[in-house]
């Protein structure tokens, strides 16, 4: 099949005329495809240079929109619905808002209230979530696509599975030891076989006669149904790595979250039960040596114990009986421990007595020790009523949480490692930006393992001495020792379960840490959960989003070691004070458990007589939202006694202190080392510090400080940063007017305010990170602020937009810095939501009040989210947004107020001062005065001012500017849309919208962008790519809101500039990148096909100029008139097509250029252009708004020439069809100019020379384009596989989706070397998408096609930090690479080496089915496109003259595609056009060469072999028409009937997986429609298919089993005999078969079958030969050979329906020829020789001599007549003597008995053995062999030659019987065998004798000895051209004990003649037979004889004669 196949099309001679092909020769040379691309088109406009678009908006006004019927008016302008404003609230997550109620609030925390209360506003674009942008197309939405599709069925698919069940069942069957069964030989079994079958269905119409109009409609109304909508979706999704379009909107700024965890705390029990414990939870993390959470407080006492405290207890708040914790992590390291810490009451005693009992009592001994507790109780009830208050440190344990959480997870891990890391990595994306900071080492995770419960069994006491954070850092480091020395210390027993998991989405019962109620709060009486506030333990990078003002204070030590008196126990109080008056204490410190919610003060616990104790407490407060100068926290000392003695109070006050908690305005947080007072502070101290010393106080210690204590604030409000703080400060003093103000020592007036804010403006850079993220909002609200309402002061407006701009840069790349370190994957960035969410015009909210009608919006844009910072791993970014649009409140109408403020902005702009020298700030500035509020607001417009700045910017600031251009693009973007929606500009017309000097800045700042990005390509590469993204986005966002024809021109600008720099850049590579990613975000707009103009025909220029395209303007060959211009240019990169469909037109143009051979970097270049194009036909497929046919065609106009440019490029496509010289198949075909094409089946593949070459191409290689046609310029960078299925997966899509009727008039424009390659195309379509099936994707191809990024790329992407690096790397590496094929291996691992393991281990059963699943659709739908296309193409040629060739091309592909592995849905249409074609062409077929006839016969006989039934129906229906069509033609269908059979026997003996059962139903089905053919009832037709049918249901039959027998030799050579006589039909296959035949006898050592077998050959040809010509020298066919071997003359059988050779083409072999008949009998003579038949020899060469005579070939005849001497001499030699020296065969009869054999059951052969064969030898060769076939114990030899009685033998066995036998010649014959050499030659008659006697026994005495003789006819005579033959008829006849002895009798006389009469005498010889003629009896010798039968006369008168004979043998006897 092979050879079939693949043939090269490429050596077709085409028809067309001469002139014909001179035109078209001059044609080619003056502009081939790509020499026309370079020079121009239409236009004159070359490729490389722009074409200037149309003035978009002056078309769309030109243009009625109602021009377009129905569906297609949408595509004609943007939806008068496009942009809209949202308000979306803010996600509050707890049901309370937190936000403080009193009316009191400072300016900052009233801008915080503000910040963190107002809704979102948000500019929607409508449609933008169908730009690819925002839905891109990856595998899983894909998958998702994919669902519902309908499995197609494939041949090869099924073949697997049924395949071997098949076999076991059929096994009985099958194993029959010889196929000859006798009836079959007359052919009547097949018959009765096929007869008996079921057909498959019939096709209902296939009979009728209809027109081919009338076929073709309904052919073309079959294909297009169930057709899937879209092709792409089968196609793997495009790259994700050159989605540089990719975006999302940012996800809306969150509270920030590491990972959580959640603790429950569940019992606590101890070993005696005596007061109430009460516990204490936070993390530490050792190695940050830092607390990484606020305490969480539980209580687990039992209700008794609780109620010792009775006296001192409130009602405790629900809040505080919390018992389970949510901690969060964001830095999960292995070195953090849960410290857990337990306080009792206060009591008597140090710790360490304290703890004595629970160490010494045991719980079991309760009893024992019952007084003792009794008195201990006591004791607690005594002290919690004295001292219930108070605490005291009591014992404390650590958990090591690394350990809980790796152990948990572990069995989780082992049993799916991939599935449990999955959840991870999930999770902590979803976390937000901390998670990836985490340093190398902190593998660990503390989310998705499983949940643990933990009983902590040992506490160790706390020791007074050491119970600062310092020491337990140290215990707990030593803790993780082997050896901890803490191990050795006695333990607290006791038990305390807690349970450790990780945390829950959205945990029920939760409460913030302000104490709100988290959203979900089902009932307020439930036990709330905690979330516990984090301290991480590095920075985090998070803005505030929610109103926090917490304070904490931790005192650290107290020294009272020189304060004189009574102080012990020491516990310092803390209150709140609003003011001095002790009632001023204000209610804002958190409770601890089981307590009120919040309280006035709080105190330490106390460490026994200690005076200078450490404390480890954290008390929480909640600060005021407004904190004023007289705020401050007052700690007071107490001296505590703890025995009641009479006279002393509870508790003495021994010192005071104070912090003022304001300074200049500033929140006072830090570590702070106080002086203690002795006395009560003297009024109106709290204004000052401690540190000042106060005249009259007394201090502890002389005003050292001797308190260390530290705050720390948790704060939105406060930013904790001076920079910060003092900028804030001057813009609320600025927007209140509160002057004079005093910060910090100065006292500022209106007068030194302005350069205050200045130098604050520009000291805004040096804040530390942390905060400034953390109020990046506040600080960009208020710099916007800044710029769009400059400040009054002094009556005077201040313009601050140079400071302001530069300070947000300053601060812009400040922010993403910092954020570059923990970057999340997502580039989820706050900037980026910043602008998305939060950004508003100040001022501009009152046209927003909720509930009116929204404003409705025409074509605006919104910003695009996190899409587009500028850093790329922005841009990649995946996320989603979560913000629901329902929840949008709808924008309202607009006020008065507002209307007013607009009316007077647009008078405002008149004068505003842009470009003005006399600007504020600007070098001429004057302050004009204004009155502060009179009329017009004092405001600029944002956009128009960042504009302007940016233009007019100093270089530093630029350079801030420009590494993060994105975020200043976005800006002015949404600021020109709120500007339009606010102030209801969408109704203006696009050219009135903006000023024009606003334009002209953004010309001019386009245009230096565009510079930078060119520039900066070499020196950084990162920077520019994403410039260069940001400047697209940009763009593009403009077309949403701008003169779009403007923004063309800004487009053009661009791409002029890039090309200027092309020619002299070093690497033009890297600019033709970054502009094929700019073109690729500039068409990923959402209305790009609406941008592109579809609905305008393209209308040629009124100026003079070349009419169309070069390459089109031919005179067409298809079409009587001339090609139609229009057409022509829709299909060309023609200048009229790239001017109208301009962005569509860039593309294509990029595409273009990269694929031209010259291209340089072309591998990367081909990947990238290719994608782009992929992406948008994904992106359109998906479109709901293109959904409908009509739109969708008009959509794919946009994409015509991509045909033209495939086309094209098709010599470097990869060649998937494979085999050489494979390119240009077709195309040469029809190529009347092939010079150029002549050598390509001989050239190597030009990817293998360039990689032997080692460079791009070997140095003299490139063929100059203007020679030969355009495919002869196949120099230049093939393209990948996956590369080039890519770009034909889009040619599909173009052709699947364009008009037919505009397809058909291209076509019919085409020449005929275009229209060729246009069929390769389709025919490189099918190969490169042919279904694999579904083992190969167990495999996993080679290719591996789309690679999913998954977790490893991420990573990867994650490790490598940021991916415009990472492209820069693959630049590089590519460019290393010898050739550009290399396809980037180095770097995406995923093709490489992570793929196969990754691929094998991940994809399930499932997936791969899934795959397989749409692999097939894929295989399919192409397939279908490109038959499509080929009825196009077919329609279109059918009247033109040159329809011949290009009807033959079509067919080939026609034929490709069905020998290619396709699904039975597709076979079933390709087979009903290829019948159409048929029909309509049949000369294609018939009057042709047989090349195409031979293809279709095979390809269809495969399919009547199929396992599908449909396909059957089909091919059988196919190949019956075949037939037909033949037939009526010339009245036989000799040519099919040979096709077929030739056909068959090369599919059976090449096809593994054969199913012949299916081909014989398929035989039985073109049976049934012979018969049922009404139209050729009367003809001989249906006979002769009968006849054909049966014939090739033999050779199948015997084809197949001969592959059963190719151990067993003789059924082996049976089989092909038959296989043989079953072509007598086709003389070529009978003459290979007939080879092949001798071959197998040679190699069997059966020297005389392989002659006759030559013989029969050379026969053969002779009777062709004879046919031919009348010639004297030549042999009259077989008659001449009759003296070799009689059988010769079967090879006569010429039926009648094979017509005289000459004009079939018949015989077409090489041995049909007069040389090849001497060759086979050269053979033959060889043959003969060696199997030492020389008379033979001596035969053949009387045939020989004469013809080499006639050839005067002396030579040969000498050689000849030597061989003749030869063979004469030894005959001579041979003869004389002993007659066997010459050995010719024994022979052996063999009878097969017993159903095992099937067909061979009860037949009779004689088998030719070699020479002196013994019967043992043969007997035991069959039995082994058939032992060996059936198994042991089943096969049995008969011993004696008896007739069998079959009903004696046992059914379940096979019988073998063997007998000698001898051949037998009747007396006549004698006369003419005269030597041995006749006696052993052309043998029919053996005989074999059975001697038996009466009474059943073989032997007996003489008398009754009888003898039965047998004679055996065969069909053939031996030698024959196989070693056995069939026994055709027995004759028995018994001879009576008399008649045995005469034969005795005269055997013995013969024997002693010859004795005696041997010349030399042989005395051995005669003493032999003379001792057995005389001697005694012993073997019934002629003495016995003679007394037994001679003794006395018979009475029977019978028996006389033989008496007498018998006398008259003895005489004779005694005679000699």
């Amino acid at each position: 099949m092979a050879a079939a196949e693949r043939r090269a099309f490429a050596h077709k001679i085409n028809r067309t005329v001469a002139s014909e092909v001179r035109k078209q020769v001059s044609r080619e040379r003056s502009g081939s495809p790509h020499s026309s691309r370079r020079s121009g088109s239409s236009l004159g406009v070359p490729l490389t240079e722009v074409v200037e678009p149309l003035d978009f908006e002056d078309v769309l006004l030109s243009r009625p929109p109602d021009a377009e019927p129905g569906p297609l008016r949408e595509l004609v302008e943007f939806p008068c619905d496009d942009l809209e404003l949202q308000r979306q609230p803010r996600e509050c997550r707890t049901t309370e808002s937190g936000i403080p109620e009193d009316g009191k609030l400072d300016a900052q925390a009233r801008a915080a209230v503000e910040m963190y209360t107002e809704d979102w506003v948000i500019v929607c674009r409508r449609y933008q979530h169908l730009s690819a942008a925002y839905s891109p197309i990856t595998t899983e939405t894909q998958r998702e696509r994919q669902k519902g599709l309908s499995r197609q069925v494939f041949e090869q698919d099924t073949s697997g599975d049924e395949r071997s069940g098949l076999e076991d069942s059929d096994d009985s069957r099958r194993c029959s030891g010889s196929p000859e069964d006798t009836p079959r030989s007359s052919g009547a079994s097949g018959i009765f076989d096929l007869r008996n079958l079921a057909a498959d269905s019939l096709l209902p119409s296939l009979l009728e006669r209809a027109a081919p109009e009338d076929v073709d409609r309904r052919n073309e109304a079959q294909r297009r149904q169930n057709r899937p909508r879209a092709l792409l979706p089968l196609y793997p999704a495009p790259d994700e790595d050159e989605a540089v379009e990719r975006c999302s909107h940012p996800e809306p700024p969150r509270e920030h979250f590491g990972q959580r965890i959640l603790v429950k705390c569940l019992s606590l029990k101890f070993e005696i039960e005596i007061e109430p414990i009460f516990g204490i939870l936070a993390l530490y993390d050792v190695r940050e040596k830092k607390k990484i959470s606020e305490n969480f407080y539980f209580d687990l006492n039992s209700d008794s114990m609780k109620g010792l405290l009775r006296a001192h207890g409130t009602h405790p708040a629900i809040s505080t009986l919390a018992r389970s914790a949510i901690f969060s992590v964001t830095y999960p390291s292995p070195d953090i421990f849960l410290v857990i810490k337990l306080e009792k009451v206060l009591q008597q005693g140090d710790i360490s007595e304290c703890c004595e009992p629970y160490m010494v009592m045991k719980e079991v001994d309760t009893a024992k020790n019952k007084e003792k507790l009794e008195k201990l109780r006591l004791a607690a009830e005594q002290f919690c009523t004295r001292l219930g208050r108070y605490r005291m440190p009591f014992a404390w344990t650590a958990v090591h949480l690394a350990n809980i959480v790796s152990s948990a997870g572990q069995p989780d891990r082992d049993s799916d490692s991939e599935g449990e890391r999955r959840p991870a990595w999930t999770d902590r994306r979803r976390r937000g930006p901390q998670d990836r900071a985490s340093s190398g080492d902190d593998t660990c995770s503390f989310s998705g393992f499983r949940p643990a419960t933990l009983t902590v069994t040992n506490f160790f006491k706390q020791e007074a001495e050491r119970l600062s954070d310092e020491d337990l850092f140290k215990f707990l480091a030593d803790m993780r020792r082997p050896s901890s020395l803490l191990r050795r210390l006695r333990p607290v027993t006791a038990q305390l379960k807690i349970d450790i998991s990780p945390a829950p989405e959205n945990p029920h019962f939760c409460l913030s840490p302000e104490l709100l109620h988290v959203k979900p709060y089902p009932d307020p009486r439930g036990r709330p959960t905690k979330e516990i506030l984090e301290f991480p333990a590095r920075e985090v990078y998070s803005p505030h989003t929610c109103y926090r003002n917490l304070l904490y204070v931790y005192p650290h030590s107290l020294n009272f070691s020189s304060r004189q008196g009574s102080v012990r126990n020491l516990t310092v109080r803390i209150q709140y004070m609003a003011g001095e008056d002790p009632s001023q204490s204000l209610p804002v410190i958190f409770g601890k458990s089981s307590c009120s919610e919040f309280t006035r003060e709080a105190f330490t616990p106390v460490v026994y007589h200690n005076k200078s104790p450490e404390f480890y407490e954290e008390f929480k407060l909640c600060l005021p939202a407004c904190v004023t100068d007289n705020h401050h926290l007052l700690f007071t000392f107490y001296h505590v006694s703890c025995q009641p003695r009479p006279g002393t109070a509870l508790e003495t006050p021994v010192g005071f202190t104070w912090i003022p908690l304001l300074q200049h305005g500033r929140l006072r947080t830090g570590p702070f080392c106080l002086p203690v007072s002795v006395d009560q502070p003297p009024p109106s101290y709290s204004v000052l510090t401690p540190d000042v010393a106060l005249p009259g106080m007394r201090w502890v210690d002389g005003h050292k400080g001797v308190f260390s204590v530290e705050l720390m604030a948790a704060s939105s409000v406060h930013p904790q940063d001076p920079h910060l703080d003092k900028f804030f400060t001057l813009v609320h003093v600025l927007e209140e007017g509160a002057f004079p103000f005093r910060l910090k020592d100065a006292v500022l007036s209106e007068g030194t305010v302005e350069q205050e804010l200045r130098a604050s403006l520009s000291a805004l850079r040096l804040a530390s990170p942390e905060p400034l993220v953390a109020f990046s909002h506040h600080v960009l609200d208020k710099l916007v602020r800044l710029v769009v309402r400059p400040p009054v002061i002094s009556g005077q407006m201040v313009n601050l937009g140079r400071g302001a701009f530069e300070a947000m840069a300053h601060v812009v790349s400040l922010v993403h810095r910092s954020l570059e370190a923990v970057q999340d994957a997502r580039g989820h960035c706050p900037l980026a939501a910043y602008i998305y969410y939060a950004f508003r015009l100040p001022g501009a909210e009152p046209s927003l009040p909720g509930g009116a009608p929204p404003v409705t919006v025409q074509a605006a844009t919104l910003a695009r989210g996190s899409g587009r910072p500028a850093s790329l791993y922005l841009a990649r970014s995946k996320s989603v947004s979560s913000s629901n649009p329902d929840l949008a409140v709808a924008p309202g109408s607009v006020d008065d107020e507002v209307s007013r403020i607009l009316a007077s902005k647009g008078v405002d702009r008149s004068h505003s001062w842009v470009n003005s020298a006399y600007a504020p700030g600007g070098t001429k500035a004057v302050l004009r005065r204004a009155p502060p509020y009179c009329g017009a607001d004092p405001r600029q417009l944002l956009h128009e001012e960042l504009a302007l700045q940016w233009v007019v910017s100093s270089s530093p600031v630029r350079e801030a500017v420009l590494q993060h251009a994105w975020f200043f693009f976005q800006l002015m973007v949404k600021s020109m849309a709120l500007h339009l929606l606010l102030g209801q500009r969408l109704d203006t017309p696009r050219k009135l919208r903006f000023p024009g000097r606003f334009l002209d800045d953004i010309t001019a700042l386009v245009g230096s962008v565009g510079m930078e990005v060119i520039t900066r390509i070499h020196k950084d590469a990162e920077l520019a790519e994403r410039l260069n993204a940001s400047l697209a986005f940009f763009l593009s966002d403009l077309l949403s809101l701008a003169d779009r024809g403007f923004v063309f021109n800004l487009v053009r600008a661009h791409y002029k500039q890039v090309a200027t720099r092309l020619q002299s850049a070093p690497n033009p590579t890297a600019l033709l990148t970054l502009r094929l990613d700019f073109t690729r975000i500039l068409c990923s707009h959402e209305h790009y096909v609406t941008l592109n103009l579809p609905c305008c025909p393209l209308s040629p220029p009124a100026s003079p100029s070349p009419s169309v395209s070069s390459t089109t303007s031919q005179s067409s060959t298809f079409s009587s008139q001339a090609p139609d211009p229009k057409v022509a240019s829709m299909f060309e990169l023609s200048g009229l097509f790239r001017q109208q469909h301009f962005l569509a037109g860039l593309l294509l143009t990029e595409l273009a250029l990269a694929l031209e051979p010259e291209a340089e970097g072309a591998s990367l270049l081909h990947k990238k252009a290719i994608s782009a194009v992929h992406t948008l036909l994904c992106s359109h497929d998906t479109d709901p708004r293109y959904a409908e046919a009509t739109v969708k065609a008009r959509v794919a106009e946009l994409y015509l020439p991509l045909l033209s440019l495939a086309r094209d490029t098709l010599p470097r496509l990869h060649d998937f069809a494979e085999g050489p010289g494979q390119r240009s198949r077709l195309a040469s075909m029809l190529d009347s100019d092939t010079e150029g094409e002549g050598d390509i089946g001989s050239t190597i593949n030009p990817s293998v020379a360039m990689a032997i070459a080692g460079g791009p191409l070997a140095p003299g290689s490139r063929t100059s384009i203007s020679q030969g046609p355009p495919t002869a310029s196949r120099s230049g960078c093939p393209l990948s596989a996956e590369s080039s299925r890519t770009l034909l997966v889009c040619v599909l899509w173009v052709l699947k989706n364009a008009e037919p009727a505009l397809l058909q008039r291209w076509a019919a424009d085409l020449a005929l070397p275009q229209l060729g390659r246009l069929l390769d195309l389709l025919y490189l379509c099918l190969a490169a998408f042919e279904y694999k099936g579904k083992k190969a994707f167990e495999r996993i191809n080679s290719l591996t096609f789309k690679k999913s990024l998954d977790m490893k790329a991420r990573l990867e992407e994650a490790i490598l930090g940021t991916i415009g690096a990472r492209q820069e790397m693959v630049r590089r590496s590519r460019e290393r690479s010898p050739f550009g094929n290399q396809e980037n291996v180095r770097w995406r691992k995923s093709v490489t080496h992570w793929k196969q393991t990754s691929d094998r281990v991940d994809k399930t059963k499932d997936e791969m089915e899934h795959e397989a699943l749409v692999d097939g659709n894929l295989a399919t739908e192409a397939s279908l496109v490109v038959l499509d296309t080929l009825e196009i193409i077919v329609q279109t040629v059918m009247l033109s003259e040159a329809r011949e060739s290009v009807l033959g091309a079509v067919l080939k592909v026609v034929l490709y595609s069905l020998g290619s592995a396709q699904s039975a849905l597709f076979l079933q249409h390709g087979l009903a056009t290829q019948r159409a074609l048929v029909s309509k062409f049949p000369e294609l077929l018939f009057e042709e060469d047989t090349e195409l006839c031979a293809d279709l016969c095979l390809r269809l006989l495969r399919h009547c072999g199929s396992r599908i039934s449909t396909i059957r129906t089909h091919a059988s229906a196919s190949l019956y028409l075949l037939m037909r069509q033949n037939y009526e033609i010339g009245h036989n269908f000799a040519r099919v009937k040979m096709q077929v059979t030739m056909s068959l026997s090369s599919l059976v003996g090449t096809t593994q997986n054969f199913s012949e059962e299916h081909l014989r139903r398929s035989l039985k089905t073109i049976l049934t429609y012979a018969e049922e053919d009404v139209g050729l009832r009367d003809s001989t037709f249906a006979e002769q298919v009968q006849d054909l049918m049966f014939n090739l249901h033999m050779i199948l039959t015997d084809t197949v089993k001969m592959k059963e027998h190719q151990e067993d030799p003789e059924m082996l050579i049976d089989l092909m005999y038959r296989i043989a006589r079953g072509y007598q039909g086709s003389p070529d296959l009978r003459l290979t078969w007939l080879q092949n035949m001798a071959g197998k006898h040679a190699e069997l050592g059966n020297h005389a079958e392989a002659a006759q077998c030559m013989v029969h050959a050379a026969a053969l040809v002779a009777e062709y030969l004879a046919l031919l010509e009348d010639s004297r020298h030549l042999p009259v066919g077989c008659v001449s050979f009759q003296n070799i071997s009689s059988n010769v003359l079967e090879e006569s059988a010429i039926s009648d329906d094979i017509l005289s050779p000459d004009e079939e083409g018949f015989c077409s072999g090489k041995h049909f020829t007069e040389l090849g008949l001497v060759g086979l009998l050269e053979q033959a003579a060889a043959y003969f020789t060696m199997g030492g038949l020389y008379e033979a020899v001596n035969e053949v060469y009387k045939n020989l001599i004469p013809i080499l005579e006639a050839h005067r070939d002396y030579k040969k005849l000498a050689s000849v007549h030597g061989k003749l001497q030869e063979a004469f001499t030894k005959i001579m030699h041979q003869s004389s003597g002993w007659e066997p020296q010459r050995v010719f065969g024994t022979y052996f009869r063999v009878g097969f008995y017993g159903a095992r054999f099937g067909d061979l059951d009860e037949q009779e052969f004689v088998y030719k053995e070699p020479s002196i064969t013994k019967l043992a030898e043969i007997s035991h060769r069959l039995e082994e062999f058939y032992t060996e076939r059936f198994g042991d114990d089943v096969v049995e030899i008969i011993k004696d030659s008896n007739p069998v009685d079959k009903s004696k033998l046992d059914p379940q066995k096979a019988y073998i019987q063997i007998t000698y036998v001898e051949p037998h010649f009747d007396t006549y014959e004698l006369k003419d065998r005269v030597t041995y050499f006749d006696r052993n030659y052309g043998l029919r008659a053996f005989l074999f004798c059975t001697p038996f006697t009466p009474d059943g026994r073989a032997h007996g005495e003489l008398p009754e000895q009888h003898k039965r003789k047998t004679l055996l006819s065969t069909e053939h005579a031996f030698p024959y051209i196989k070693t056995r033959i069939r026994v055709c008829h027995r004759e028995e006849t018994v001879l009576t004990p008399v008649e045995v002895a005469i034969e005795d009798m005269q055997k013995k006389t013969r024997e002693l003649a010859f004795a005696t009469e041997q010349d030399p005498p042989d005395a051995k010889m005669l003493q032999m037979v003379l001792q057995g003629s005389v001697g005694p009896t012993v073997n019934q010798g002629p003495l016995e004889v003679a007394q037994v039968f001679l003794a006395e006369i018979p009475e029977d008168p019978k028996l006389f004669r033989h008496h007498n004979k018998l006398r008259l043998c003895f005489k004779d006897f005694c005679k000699k």
